[in-house]
């Protein structure tokens, strides 16, 4: 996987934000709220993609690693009107900022060999937050009629792991 030139509106500023705060050494959660942070205080827009990358894919939703080092990376998140995640959990903490369309976000935590949920939220543009495992199991669809797009960082470098996601869950919810 290639990382994307630092060339892209706004993402040299981002990359710049973030390693200082990675620089920090804070824990986890709290390096998710910082970034977060960061995002609310940006000037996203969907121009940080070019505009084959804000189409999607009819096949499922698409990540475009925008930046890779190795504590952090940068990631866009094309979703289609309806597509959605499976139920699963990551391997470093996570910050997201939505810049079109509805995040629907289930919670989940595992109880006795089943998911139970926990919580629910629609995030819509402008919204941002941040988690870090343990506690980070949800599910994600775009509810909107519009392609959404957001912007995600994660404290892995991504061009090595491929994916963000640690392990997918197929338990029964109740």
């Amino acid at each position: 996987m290639e990382t994307t030139t630092l060339t892209r509106p706004g993402l040299a500023e981002l990359v710049t934000g973030i390693r200082a705060l990675v620089e920090r050494r804070l824990p986890a959660r709290e390096t998710a709220y910082a970034v977060a942070d960061l995002f609310r205080a940006a000037p996203l827009t969907a121009g940080i993609l070019t505009d084959a990358e804000r189409l999607g894919s009819p096949d499922g939703y698409v990540s475009h690693v925008l930046h890779a080092e190795d504590d952090f990376s940068l990631a866009a998140v094309v979703w289609r009107p309806g597509q959605e995640t499976v139920i699963h959990d990551h391997v470093a903490w996570c910050s997201f900022a939505v810049i079109s369309g509805i995040e629907y976000e289930t919670l989940y935590r595992v109880d006795g060999g089943r998911l139970v949920e926990i919580g629910r939220s629609a995030n819509r543009p402008g919204d941002a937050s941040g988690f870090a495992p343990p506690g980070d199991i949800h599910k994600v669809r775009n509810t909107s009629d519009e392609i959404g797009v957001s912007l995600h960082a994660y404290g892995a470098n991504l061009d090595v792991l491929g994916s963000s996601v640690r392990r997918a869950y197929d338990l029964p919810v109740g």
